[in-house]
């Protein structure tokens, strides 16, 4: 089966028009395109550009050969430059110029330099050819040189073929191809760092004002918020946090450590309580060596903090600052927030409260605008067929035809395409095999006698309790059905128990299968060894804690992902590891197998989510973007998008087919734990350190529900079978069941609705909430619900 066309790795360079090109980080909602190839949108405040990269291996699982693409822009709206600018620092170019010629020539890379000498000469020309002044032309010999003076290539080795570099007016583009893995920091042969160019970076905070007048200009402000009308005051107040953060950030660069401190102490206590996290993290940068290496301040500084205002809350704002000439406010307005702005009444306290408090600020709406397809994937049809005491009851009647309707219900049900479903033939998919076919024939039995759960049928629970593991517990999954458990351990081993009476057999020695007769019937059975038969398998392999554990949906295999950067791919016939996936640098913390199986996806502490193929060792697709540790992975149930949770308090929702990132959604108050997609695959809940659980509408990209009741962090979220109920378990020690249809039946989308984002969430968490049980001195960390609708909870006992 072919894999998902695998990408190029790019990365895109924007030039700032005040410095030094800097190669920026992915954005949070920077336009379209996020997330996917790379692009380098311009916002209507000047927005940066992307990284997002996906290691190119060939189809076959081939050798990879990612290469590296340095566009550089110049940057939109640009004063024209005169063309005697250029010549004035010639020399110093055409030094640059030299220096790069002769680079290429020791390299042995006659193409390129060939290449090189005629751009430089066009450029030459087109200065030299006009004495008025030359907009484009000038303005690209500029970017030309200045990014030839900041790329920084290292000597390929010998097995690396010549890269072929191409330049266009005003861009260069060098790749390199490498074999092997490829460290994010280095791709192919040019260097690239991993963070922004730090003094670049940081030089945005030497153009400032008087020291002393910070406290003044920052009261002003306040004063004049605090006294504006009612309805404009709670959208105003949002300027607040993030114009405290960057005006101390200034103060601290400019090494005016005193006025920083007395700023810090006297204005802290005015940031919203779900920011002192952050502020935390502020309060111990007081010298200007500290802001060097600090990603907090970094991602402050790179991504624009977006804020929702409407446009009378805005002008008023705008008024204000000029009347009184507060431009080092207006400064930092323009510089580093994004406000987008709609039309219309301006939003309540508690609207704005419900969808604020991500590290970047809101999600712009244009993030949640592109079609996401989420329906479900037609079944394919399966003959069910009868038992065997069925069909002598029917012989007995003689009514033979009585078996049509006996097929299952939800086989019927999608023989209709869903008008919201992706093409069939969107991503390939693995076929379906024998084993497959006749697992899904047991699971329509199984639905037959699943038990219908309202608030008048609650579901039992059946609670594993893992002992003696001495807080060790790290990470579990079920098999889908229930057959068995898996358990990630902080010694960092993976153990397997049957949680049926079938105990766990692995294959038998080589030399004991050559004594088998592969003809017989029973050879599968044959196979198998039943002197080492037990009820649980310990699995050897990761150097580190085992953060996330997933079975493939065949249960053939387990993904076990570690502290220690690798995902591991076990096999449940041998128990042994298969493969070893080498990508993230970091703790990886969550992975989790594709409801189709063949991908998997991955999230860690290196801020970005990966999209793999079982057969490949090099991701299919890299998904950047998120500002903090990817904590959390789910697959949407039609398998064409992912969902990501992070601790930059934000769920990103990805397309597979493009690597796209089509949904940001912000509210939650803390770093995010757990996600689930209804098994209808229209809402998302989300579960957080807040303890809140927020329920979205993935077709319109809003929030639509906020649950209210756990006390400590939500680390694991489940729909029953059949979507009726949501089940949450948290560090508070309770399981809590939620009414889900009338959380969703009183879904407000309207148009209006949708264009603003205004958003009334129902004050009904305890209408909702059917039931809590309570465990003795247990933190729930996963929940699983059975074929027929049973719900099976398991976490570590662990003692006061």
């Amino acid at each position: 089966m072919a894999a998902l066309a695998e990408e190029q790795t790019e990365v895109a360079v924007k030039l700032e028009p005040e410095g030094p090109p800097t190669l920026l980080p992915p954005q949070a909602g920077d336009g379209a395109g996020e997330g996917g190839g790379g692009t380098t949108n311009s916002g209507p405040n000047g927005g940066g550009g992307n990284v997002a990269a996906a290691s190119s291996a060939g189809g076959d699982g081939g050798t990879p050969k990612p290469s590296v693409a340095v566009s550089a822009v110049a940057p939109a709206g640009a004063a024209p430059v005169p063309a005697a600018a250029p010549e004035a620092s010639a020399p110093h170019d055409r030094q640059t110029l030299l220096a790069v010629l002769q680079f290429l020539r020791q390299s042995n890379l006659r193409e390129a330099e060939e290449a090189l000498r005629r751009e430089a000469r066009l450029l030459e020309e087109a200065v030299a050819g006009s004495g008025a002044p030359v907009e484009a032309d000038s303005a690209g010999a500029e970017t030309a040189s200045a990014l030839l003076s900041r790329v920084t290539a290292s000597a390929p080795g010998p097995s690396a073929p010549d890269p072929p570099v191409s330049c266009a007016s005003g861009s260069a583009a060098v790749s390199g191809l490498a074999t092997g893995s490829v460290a994010p920091g280095k791709v192919g042969s040019v260097a690239v760092e991993d963070q922004p160019d730090v003094s670049a970076v940081l030089s945005a905070y030497s153009q400032q004002g008087d020291p002393t007048m910070y406290e003044e200009y920052y009261s002003g402000l306040k004063h004049f918020i605090e006294c504006s009308l009612d309805c404009h005051r709670a959208e105003l107040s949002q300027l607040f946090y993030p114009l405290f953060v960057h005006m101390y950030l200034e103060l601290v660069y400019n090494q005016h450590e005193n006025e920083a401190k007395s700023f810090f102490e006297k204005f802290h206590g005015d940031q919203e309580c779900y920011y002192q996290d952050d502020l935390r993290v502020l309060s111990s940068l007081t010298k200007k060596e500290h802001m060097k290496g600090n990603e907090t301040m970094l991602d402050f500084r790179t991504s624009k903090f977006v804020l929702r205002i409407s446009r009378d809350s805005y002008q008023l704002l705008k008024r204000h600052l000029q009347e009184k000439q507060n431009n080092q406010i207006w400064n930092i307005v323009q510089e580093h927030l994004y406000i987008d702005i709609f039309d219309g009444m301006p939003r309540s306290k508690q609207q704005i409260d419900a969808m604020v408090g991500s590290l970047a600020g809101e999600a712009k709406r244009e993030a949640n605008k592109s079609k996401v397809f989420f329906g479900l994937l037609k079944e394919p049809e399966i003959e069910v067929p009868l038992d065997d005491e069925d069909e002598e009851g029917e012989n007995e009647e003689g009514k033979p035809k009585k078996k049509k309707p006996k097929k299952d219900s939800i086989g019927s049900k999608s023989k209709k395409q869903d008008p919201n479903a992706p093409p069939q033939n969107r991503i390939p998919l693995p076929e379906l095999k024998d084993s497959d076919k006749l697992d899904k024939i047991m699971n329509m039995k199984e639905t037959t006698k699943r038990v219908r759960l309202g608030p008048d049928c609650l579901p039992s629970i059946c609670f594993y309790t893992f002992l003696n593991a001495y807080q060790g517990l790290t990470a579990v999954d079920v098999t889908d059905d229930s057959s068995l458990i898996a358990g990630g351990f902080a010694d960092s081993t993976v153990r397997v128990w049957s949680v049926t009476p079938k105990k766990l057999r692995s294959v038998k020695q080589a030399a004991d299968l050559s004594l088998i007769d592969k003809e017989s019937d029973d050879v599968l059975e044959r196979i198998m060894d039943e002197k080492t038969a037990s009820e649980l398998k310990i699995l050897y392999g990761h150097s580190g804690p085992v953060y996330g554990a997933s079975f493939s949906p065949d249960r053939n295999y387990l993904l076990s992902s570690s502290e220690d950067g690798t995902v591991r791919l076990w096999s449940l016939q041998t128990f042994t590891c298969l493969v070893g996936y080498k990508g993230h640098n970091y703790p990886v913390w969550d992975t989790q197998f594709s409801p189709y199986g063949y991908y998997f996806v991955s999230g860690g502490h290196d801020r970005v989510a990966r999209l793999w193929a079982t057969d490949h060792y090099q991701p299919l697709r890299i998904f950047a973007g998120h500002l903090a540790d990817v904590n959390c992975t789910r697959f949407h149930p039609n398998s064409n998008y992912v969902a990501t949770g992070s601790a930059d308090r934000t769920v990103r929702l990805w397309d597979v087919l493009n690597g796209n990132c089509v949904r940001i959604f912000t509210g939650h108050k803390g770093p995010i734990h757990s996600l689930t997609f209804s098994p209808n695959g229209r809402f998302l809940a989300t579960g957080a350190t807040d303890g809140r659980v927020l329920l979205w509408d993935i077709g319109h990209g809003l929030m639509v529900g906020e649950l209210k009741g756990h006390t400590d962090t939500v680390c694991s979220l489940r729909f029953s079978r059949d979507g009726e109920i949501l089940a949450s378990g948290s560090m508070d020690n309770t399981v809590r069941l939620w009414d889900a249809v009338k959380a969703f039946e009183d879904v407000e989308t309207d148009d209006f609705t949708t264009a603003t984002g205004h958003i009334n969430l129902p004050e009904n968490s305890q209408e909702l909430l059917l039931g809590t049980y309570m465990t003795k001195s247990t933190p729930v960390v996963h929940l699983h619900f059975t074929r027929r609708n049973l719900v099976l909870a398991a976490g570590a006992y662990s003692p006061q």
